[in-house]
């Protein structure tokens, strides 16, 4: 536990993600605020804001996460912080000449950013922190992520009713600014031993060589295959959490919030809980417990009429969500040589991705055809098809999984 805190990566990259967290929310709910206050809470110009964070998912993330291969991972990361805290400040300028629907362009842009940003971290943690402190490191993350979730909303709404949306958008730059400047003391980038060969390989050829590279490796397609059911299943009921208060509970629209709020102190407890015991369970097994507990808390949700029996699912859905986040990140690492980190995580994110948007823009259509608790419980049935899935990969371990080396790749 010493020496992981004593880790310069981790002491850096911890305190980054603290940066962007702050200016990441208070962005989103600035914005979010803003461009209601502005539109007169017209629905179609929300929308446009979780267009503008989810698009560049799928448009940049496997390209994004081919350039992290090609690139220096550190320096990417810097720039990637560097030229968003510009775009910030090439905004606020706008706003000040009066064109507001340029506020859109600075959740785009970080968005797209952190395509290039977020694979190349993963591709320094595989380098720079040991695989025994692979779950306690994502347990962390997630448990910071968690606190956020509660603090986060607070945090956007207070700065922009108090201060208005040119401060939290120069906030949100200047936390940009303080990310990279930490990130300056990451240990440097190693020298590339293969940039000659890549600097010959043309982008379209190493991109060709990651699909390979996951299509030969049992527990990545395997993962793939998890993934994209898990996406339908939290798409799918992800929009309806509103109808779930106010129909089935009988509650306002308003009491939602101690239901996020139950999901993300449960959050910040297991991810607390999950790194205490991560070295103990593999990851592959922590991704099955909390999918299976997933399948209880989604089906009782949709069924049950109280509201304490109902608040107690959210928090125990809350509780096992950092050992799905933890066990898929520490798979993806323990099975992905350094050279695809990027790649891999750039084609198995957007099956995510994919499906989850895809079940949320038809959960509206869904609803009016369907009732809640049938909804819900097609849900649990995707999560119990998402274990069924990743229950043979329990008799490898992590590290020994069949893997194809770049060699093969390349040569297949």
């Amino acid at each position: 536990m010493r020496s992981f805190f004593a880790n310069r990566f981790v002491q850096s990259i911890m305190l980054s993600g603290l940066f962007l967290q702050i200016g990441i929310w208070v962005r989103n709910f600035a914005i979010l605020l803003y461009v209601t206050d502005m539109t007169n809470n017209d629905p179609y110009s929300v929308s446009l804001i979780s267009v503008a964070e989810f698009a560049p998912i799928f448009i940049f993330s496997f390209i994004g996460g081919a350039f992290a291969d090609r690139w220096r991972p550190k320096l990417t990361m810097v720039w990637c912080d560097i030229l968003s805290a510009a775009s910030v400040f090439a905004i606020m300028v706008t706003l000040y000449y009066g064109s507001w629907k340029a506020i859109f362009f600075a959740t785009l842009v970080s968005s797209i950013l952190s395509q290039f940003s977020q694979p190349s971290g993963m591709k320094l943690f595989k380098v720079h922190v040991p695989e025994s402190q692979m779950q306690m490191g994502m347990s962390l993350f997630q448990s910071m992520m968690a606190i956020f979730m509660i603090l986060g909303p607070i945090m956007g709404t207070f700065v922009y009713y108090h201060f208005g949306i040119e401060v939290a958008i120069a906030i949100m730059g200047v936390c940009f600014v303080l990310s990279a400047l930490v990130l300056t003391f990451l240990p440097a980038d190693r020298k590339n031993e293969e940039g000659a060969e890549k600097r010959s390989t043309h982008i379209f050829t190493e991109m060709g060589q990651g699909f390979k590279y996951v299509m030969n490796n049992k527990m990545l397609v395997t993962l793939g295959g998890c993934f994209a059911v898990a996406g339908l299943a939290i798409g799918l009921i992800s929009p309806l959490g509103i109808f779930l208060v106010t129909e089935n509970l009988g509650l306002p629209k308003e009491d939602l919030q101690w239901f996020m709020a139950a999901n993300g102190i449960a959050m910040i407890v297991g991810g607390g809980a999950t790194m205490g015991f991560s070295k103990k369970v593999s990851s592959q097994a922590l991704l099955i417990i909390g999918m299976s507990v997933s399948v209880v808390t989604f089906a009782v949700m949709g069924l049950t009429h109280l509201v304490w029996l109902a608040l107690l699912m959210q928090f125990f859905s809350g509780l096992v969500m950092p050992a799905i986040q933890i066990g898929i990140s520490t798979m993806i690492l323990g099975n992905t040589e350094e050279s695809f980190v990027g790649r891999v995580n750039g084609i198995l994110n957007p099956l995510f991705m994919g499906a989850m948007v895809l079940t949320m823009s038809l959960a509206g259509s869904i609803k009016a055809s369907f009732s809640l608790e049938s909804i819900y419980v097609t849900s649990a049935v995707l999560f119990l098809i998402g274990v069924f899935i990743m229950l043979p990969t329990l008799k490898y371990k992590v590290s020994a999984a069949p893997k194809p080396s770049s060699e093969e790749v390349k040569a297949g």
